[in-house]
């Protein structure tokens, strides 16, 4: 069995903590690991599993690849996707590379922006389906709804047992609705997870959208790897129908089969579920960072960098990142999207980048920026470098705060040690490499001006980002 993980998502509605650069799948919301790694961690002890394909949006490659090497993921395919088209194109490019490896493998597609709880009941669902998944059947897992939400679409299963033929699948309902279906005992939340052999959801997806196979095949068989990753052909994909796996197959295939599944399941999909799943203290509240309040009553309050403090207020929601902070009834929480719109409609960078960016080589974080200078911390991986580049409209300050650097800077090539600095002029080839066998941290104060990061032309890069 195959994990196939979708992680193509951009996280809006938790904005300020999720963005663009780095959705809500890549940040350590519940622990010390990222959704997108529990969602891999938490199928330990699950038998016969073979190394992970990953789909994912191209721009988010390398922060994939970090995080599963920081949880010893060695193997795996990660197949980057030139552009967003919904999931039914992903299940198609993950089917057919799974049948590249040889057999046909049972798939098992999971959101690796997904939060469940009861681990055991998890195994114990994937080993349910297993035995349907092998004999043919498309399998989706139904999660046992607690309340009437009104914010998932609802699988209606035919009859009330532990498997079930799938009835219909449900768009989101009124209040009204939801009640009804939570009462009947036969409709579950639509968790987005499935599982089936590759050789059956190919020749369903052929049989009920043929024009989405079709792309996908010419977009994999014109991919090109790069060094761990598998690029697909942008211009085959980009004529591939967008469209979900629950429009384009399971509702009108006949082997679809639901599996219910009640293992503290969240998809963290708004503030408001963020705050039920976290630990509360005796007034309600969850509280994250550096957060001292009073009279304070069923809210979620986090402090990235600074002291937050809060007084007298009930049901908000308050989150406080580098360069933003964002103050909401929690009621209304879930509108928070027209906040971002609003954002990126004024063309406002904190709408969707983080403050810090992550690159191949390690990550840097702004820390002040003026119309004449900024300043970042970088820090360097060991043994990774920087590319050879030059600035046609700034020049940069290097001072090294931890580590030892190996600087190209023109034809000359020093080390610069800790507490000691380089500068690097406007206009002249430059590197920084990492020799040492601990993360270098760099204060980086550049100044022109122009401090924008497409002023980069790259001469020589070992993680081919020269065009």
């Amino acid at each position: 069995m195959i994990p196939i993980i979708m992680s193509g998502g951009s996280g809006t509605r938790l904005w300020p903590l999720s963005r663009k650069n780095k959705p809500k799948q890549f940040l350590n919301l519940f622990g010390e690991l990222s959704l997108f790694q529990n969602t891999i961690t938490r199928l330990s002890g699950v038998t016969a599993l073979e190394a992970p394909v990953i789909v994912c949006n191209e721009a988010h490659r390398f922060m994939v690849a970090e995080q599963l090497q920081e949880i010893d993921i060695v193997q795996s395919d990660i197949l980057l996707e030139p552009c967003a088209k919904n999931t039914a194109p992903a299940v198609a490019l993950a089917a057919l590379q799974a049948l590249e490896r040889g057999g046909d493998p049972l798939m098992l597609v999971l959101a690796a922006d997904h939060l469940i709880q009861d681990i055991a009941v998890f195994h114990s669902a994937i080993e349910q389906a297993k035995k349907q998944a092998e004999s043919g059947k498309l399998v989706t897992f139904g999660i046992v709804p607690t309340m009437a939400h009104t914010g998932y679409g609802y699988i209606q299963a035919q009859t009330n047992d532990n498997v079930s033929g799938v009835a219909a699948f449900v768009e989101k309902p009124d209040f009204d609705k939801a009640q009804e279906y939570l009462n009947s005992g036969r409709y579950y939340w639509n968790s987005g997870m499935f599982m089936f052999k590759a050789s059956i959801i190919l020749a369903e997806l052929e049989r009920h959208s043929p024009e989405i196979l079709g792309s996908c095949r010419s977009a994999l068989a014109a991919s090109v790897t790069d060094l761990d990753f598998i690029r697909i052909d942008s211009l085959s994909f980009e004529s591939c129908p967008a469209d979900s796996l629950d429009y384009a197959v399971m509702e009108k295939t006949d082997k679809a089969v639901v599996i219910p599944l009640d293992a503290g399941w969240s998809d963290v999909g708004s503030w408001s579920s963020l705050w039920e799943n976290q630990v509360q203290d005796e007034k309600g509240n969850a509280l994250v960072g550096d957060v001292v309040v009073h009279d304070v009553n069923d809210s979620y309050i986090h402090s990235e960098s600074r002291l937050v403090t809060v007084l007298g207020l009930d049901n908000i929601v308050v989150v406080e990142t580098t360069d933003a902070v964002m103050v909401a009834d929690k009621s209304k929480a879930e509108q928070i999207k027209k906040v971002v719109d609003q954002l990126v409609q004024t063309e406002r960078s904190e709408a969707t980048i983080h403050p810090k960016s992550y690159r191949p080589w390690g990550y840097y974080d702004a820390i002040d920026v003026g119309e004449r200078f900024q300043v970042k911390r970088l820090c360097v991986n060991p043994g990774q470098s920087l590319s050879l580049q030059l600035h046609h409209h700034r020049a940069e300050h290097w001072i090294v705060v931890v580590g030892t650097a190996e600087v190209t800077c023109g034809d000359d090539v020093v080390l610069v040690s800790e507490n000691e600095s380089i500068f690097i002029p406007l206009g002249t080839k430059h590197r920084l490499y990492n020799p040492g066998q601990i993360p270098l941290e760099i204060i980086e104060v550049q100044s022109g001006n122009y401090l924008g990061e497409d002023d980069i032309v790259r001469f020589d890069d070992r993680y081919n980002r020269v065009k």
